[in-house]
Formats: structure tokens, sequence, C-alpha cells
């Protein structure tokens, strides 16, 4: 694949959008952000595929609507799905792709290559009428028919949100359900070429918008009005929508996870941002960064923070290449000072996708509890993490940086660079 850029596209445009060369990034960067839309997909289907026929599935009914995109390409009120699981979308190991969409919404998908015909799903009001009693045995019937005609006998069939009711209803057909969110995870967490080039685009809407947001910190601007500038400008720039709202200022950026308000910023206060963002083509970009708020200059603790947080990044990076195991990560982190280590950051790393993903390896001492053993794979796609705060202390710095696993090593995907102040590099 050549090194080009590309308008932003999305999985729902049916039109091309010409490709206009241009240079490599002046920083070097070798990641290529052009893609054909419709091999993004076939490659994404064929993922799945080759995941369904190794665990023995005849069928998936995927509910989710990011393994939804993930299968087809398919997108449709997105925010809603997200809590109202109604629609769905039947992916047979052998067979026709099958949209059960809402009620005149199927124009918004039925271009795609990916799906093969489109019926009205038989569950699209029945939780809120309170009729899941009434809809379950016609989705269970429906199903267990499909997977009929194109199991070959297999009766294996994934639910990605196993609604008790619905996979109750399949089993009721003699169909053996299982919980398959899992496997579809496992399978995708190596990223193909066109996943690696939206992640890329991704990446940089999101580094547009965190500009914006340096751009207007300032004494007298509020937590809301700067995560304004933020969503404002993923918009702008494409994006779909921020996952959380972690934007926080002053003593509030001490313990993290605190989510912008209408506090006011004062001179010589910290700013800390995680991204968060489902960029353009639905693509994750998650990394995190801490300013300063002038007039004036860090204060010597404000820069020992940074610098530590700096130092914690780029030596869990050093860590990361092909081959390497999870277990090692953790073990070879960057040591946490012991003041700073009951707010340290849950993870080290943890794989990016169309959101946070497979895998994510927890700090030594907390490994057994929260990660499994695995190794990284080239074409994995992970976020650094640091956050150094300690209790009693007003301040608190959160940095990370996403990068891409090589068949070498690793390259990063974000850019967007260091505050010199707080590294002390200022003159």
């Amino acid at each position: 694949m050549s090194l080009v850029e590309t308008q932003p596209l999305t999985d729902n445009e049916p039109n091309t959008i010409p490709v206009v060369p241009s240079a490599p990034m002046a920083n070097g960067d070798s990641i290529p952000t052009a893609f054909d839309p419709k091999q993004l997909r076939a490659g994404r289907l064929e993922r799945l595929r080759n995941m369904m026929r190794e665990q023995g599935y005849a069928a998936v009914v995927l509910f989710d609507p990011y393994n939804q995109r993930y299968a087809t390409g398919s997108r449709n009120m997105f925010g809603y799905f997200l809590r109202n699981s109604s629609r769905y979308i039947y992916v047979p190991l052998e067979g026709p792709v099958i949209l059960f969409e809402y009620p005149g919404s199927a124009h918004v998908s039925t271009w795609l290559e990916t799906i093969d015909e489109s019926r009205t799903s038989q569950v699209v009001w029945s939780a809120v009428n309170q009729r899941d009693g009434m809809s379950s045995d016609p989705f269970g019937v429906e199903i267990a028919e499909l997977v009929a005609e194109h199991g070959r006998g297999n009766k294996k069939v994934g639910l990605d949100r196993c609604a008790l009711n619905l996979a109750r209803s399949l089993e009721a057909q003699d169909l053996e359900v299982f919980d398959c969110m899992q496997d579809i995870l496992h399978c995708r967490r190596i990223k193909t070429p066109e996943e690696i080039a939206c992640l890329a685009q991704s990446m940089a809407g999101s580094e547009a918008a965190v500009a914006r947001v340096e751009q207007a910190i300032r004494p007298g601007i509020t937590e809301n009005e700067l995560f304004a500038e933020l969503y404002g400008e993923v918009i702008r720039q494409g994006g779909e929508f921020i996952e959380t709202r972690l934007l926080s200022s002053g003593p509030r950026t001490n313990p993290w996870f605190n989510e912008a308000s209408d506090r006011v910023l004062r001179p010589g206060e910290l700013v800390a941002l995680d991204t968060d963002t489902i960029g353009v083509h639905g693509y994750y970009s998650d990394f995190s960064r801490t300013f300063h708020v002038g007039p004036g200059k860090p204060t010597p603790y404000q820069q020992s923070l940074y610098q530590m947080a700096y130092e914690q990044v780029h030596h869990n990076m050093s860590l990361l290449g092909p081959g390497i195991e999870y277990r090692e990560i953790a073990e070879k982190a960057w040591k946490i000072p012991e003041r700073f280590l009951n707010r340290r950051y849950p993870s080290i790393i943890h794989g990016v996708g169309m959101h946070g993903e497979t895998p994510l390896v927890a700090h030594h001492m907390d490994f057994d509890r929260f990660s499994k053993d695995g190794v990284l794979e080239p074409g994995m796609v992970v976020s650094v993490e640091s956050y150094i705060g300690e209790e009693g202390a007003a301040d608190g710095v959160k940095l990370e940086e996403e990068v891409v696993i090589t068949e070498t090593g690793v390259e990063k995907l974000s850019r967007y660079p260091f505050d010199a102040g707080l590294l002390g590099q200022s003159s």
C-alpha cells in the first residue's frame, strides 16, 4: 500500500472519494492512511468467520453495535442501539448475512456488499413495551430456521449480548447457545492493514481536537468549555463521539477519573485529558496529555510529576514488541515510587481498535486478578498508560501513547507533542 492521504470515509458512505497523493509525514511516519473500504469490510468479515470456524460456530447473532460494524460495516443510530439491543445481524459460517433492522431504516445499510438480506427485527420494541415474553419465541424460531438451512447440522450459535430470554428461546429450538463476546474480542485483537489506516486517520482527528483544547487553555475558562472544544473538533474532523468526559483541572486532576465540570481554571494549575474518542470510520483514538495553565512556569513539583509520567510511558513502550509476554511486561514495567502506588492507573497497556479492546496488561501486583497470560503479536494496537498522583496532593499528571506492534517492534500512532515546560526543557 502506498503512502497516501485520503479524505475521511465512513462505513455508510457508498461513494468512493478520490485518493490524493501526498508526501510522508515530516516525522518519518510510515503508516499509510489510505485504504479500500470494501477490503476493510472483507478483511474483518473473513477474520470473524475464521474465528467461527476455529470455535465451531454455525452462526453468531450480533447485537453489539461495535461487532455489527466490525462484521459488516453497518452502523445505524449507534448510541440508541448501545442501550437498546433490538437490532441484530445474523452471520452464518456459510450462507447469507442477514440484517434484522429497525423499521424503516434498512436503506441505511442494504447498499453494503456485506449485507445479503434485510428483515425487520423481531424484538424491536419488546423490552420497552413489556413484550419480551411474546417476542422471544418468534426470534428463536426464525434464527433456528436459518441455522437449519445453512448450518449443515451444526447447532452451535453465539450471542454477543446474551440476553436470558433470547438465549432460552434459542435453546427451546434445540440450539446450543454460547456467549461469543470473548471469542469475538480475541478475533479483533489483530488489526488488518486497512484497520490500521483507519486508526491512523482517527488519531489525526483527535490530535487536531487536543490542539484546539491546548490553544483554548487560559485562566477563566471552564472544564466544560474546554471539553466542548475537544468534542466539537472531533465532530468537525469526521469523528463520531467521545466515550468519557475525562478532562479535569487543578485539584480535580488528583485522583484521576474526574470528568469535566463547570470548574473555572486558574493560573498555575494543570489540565489533564484523555481522548477516549470513537473517531473516523468508527475507530478509537486513545492518548492523554497534561498541560500547564499560564501565565508563569510550572512548579518543580508539577515538573517532577510530569517527568515521572513521561519516563513511565517511554520505559514501558521500550518493552513492547512481537512475542513479548504480557506477564513479562508487568514484571519489567517502570517501578512506581511507593507514594504514588495507591493511585496507579489500572493498566500498563490496553488494546485499541473500535474501542478499548484486548489485551489488558495490569501491573505485576494486579496481574493475576485482572490479566491473563498471552503475547503481543504484529498487528495489535495498544495504548501505554501513566497516571502519577499521590494521596494528599493537589496535582496529578496523565500521559498516554498509542502504538502499533510491528514485525520488529512498535510504531507510534500518537504524535502529539509533550509539554516542554513541564519536561523542564523551556528556557
